[in-house]
């Protein structure tokens, strides 16, 4: 006779309540954690941006520069939440957007000081000439050859430099001479000045080779602006030197230096 096998009663198991997960809590806890950074650093007062320290302007409005730097300091977190959070304001595009917005910047610095503050320093160009356009429009250009500001009487304190070729410019903070020509020629001026007290009334462009200096004295230097500047000067300065005695430089017409010699020519 075979022994009889008796069958476990089957057991049903209870499901563990996921209140008691250490898991679960451990991710409430970090959500929490994280949850509050992001208010602490992206929305809470301690970190918005509640003040603007701006220096180096002159001419520029302080409040129009403090306008922009608010305004591009404000966005949407995730696209979603508002904030002035200065955690999150981006220096790079308020500097780029600065100094497209003002052409009379040629450099902005921007900072954080922690934990609510920016701060701006500005430099402003300096105008070393006045550009034309034959007559108009007129603006005033920096060392780097940029014009900046659009003027409507001319200063007689600046060298003119007339431009009779190319379309007229019109935007400001645009380079219409190169920076190593424009230096060149107030050498020129310089020089001409310091050794044989002649005075430049005004540099015309007659073309991208050509550009006459009109002198005080009345008469004009012809330049090649393709040419080796600081050579022609060179030029210049043994020819007067040498062959144009100052009592008769007055007859004077022009002295050429665009070729390997040097011609001049009187009244």
């Amino acid at each position: 006779m075979g022994v009889r096998r008796i069958k476990k009663p089957y057991r049903v198991r209870r499901k563990k309540s996921i209140f008691r997960s250490k898991f679960f809590w451990f991710n409430i806890l970090f959500l929490l954690i994280t949850g509050g950074f992001i208010y602490l650093f992206f929305f809470s007062s301690l970190f918005q941006l509640k003040e603007i320290h701006i220096s180096g302007n002159q001419k520029i409005n302080e409040s129009e520069i403090e306008n922009l730097i608010k305004e591009r300091a404000s966005q949407n977190f995730f696209s979603l939440l508002p904030t002035n959070s200065i955690i999150l304001v981006n220096l790079g595009k308020i500097k780029k957007d600065a100094l497209e917005t003002f052409p009379q910047i040629s450099e902005i610095s921007l900072k954080r000081e922690w934990p609510n503050k920016l701060v701006a320093e500005a430099k402003e160009r300096k105008p070393v000439a006045i550009l034309c356009k034959n007559d108009r429009p007129c603006f005033y250009i920096d060392e780097e050859g940029v014009i900046f500001e659009e003027i409507f009487q001319v200063d007689p304190g600046y060298l003119l430099i007339k431009n009779l070729i190319g379309e007229t410019p019109t935007k400001l903070g645009e380079t219409v001479i190169e920076k190593e020509v424009l230096g060149s020629l107030l050498d020129t001026i310089n020089q001409l000045e310091r050794n044989f007290k002649i005075e430049i009334a005004e540099f015309i462009i007659y073309s991208s080779e050509r550009l006459n200096a009109k002198t005080s004295e009345g008469w004009q230097i012809y330049i090649n602006l393709k040419g080796d500047l600081s050579w022609q000067l060179t030029k210049l300065n043994l020819v007067l030197e040498k062959e144009i005695p100052f009592e008769k430089r007055g007859n004077l017409e022009y002295i050429d230096l665009r070729f390997s010699r040097v011609y001049y020519k009187y009244k």
